[in-house]
């Protein structure tokens, strides 16, 4: 068995083309329905309108059970 792609003969190489070209062709395809994939209409409302959530005073933690190492 040859481990080499140079010395590798034309029905090989010819095997390597063919998995290459299929793997990027799906890639495309994947891509393809991803970037055109529509989204929820609700879901993009819901978010869009969602109240705003502003910060309160700050909290300190009510027990430590470790000791403080300083």
């Amino acid at each position: 068995m040859c481990h080499s792609l140079i010395g590798a003969d034309r029905r090989t190489h010819g095997k390597i083309l063919a998995v290459a070209l299929a793997g990027a062709i799906g890639l495309v395809m994947v891509a393809g329905a991803a970037w055109r994939a529509e989204t929820d209409v609700l879901t993009a409302h819901a978010r869009a309108g969602a109240p705003v959530l502003k910060a309160g005073k700050p909290a300190a933690a009510a027990a430590v059970t470790s000791p403080i190492i300083r």
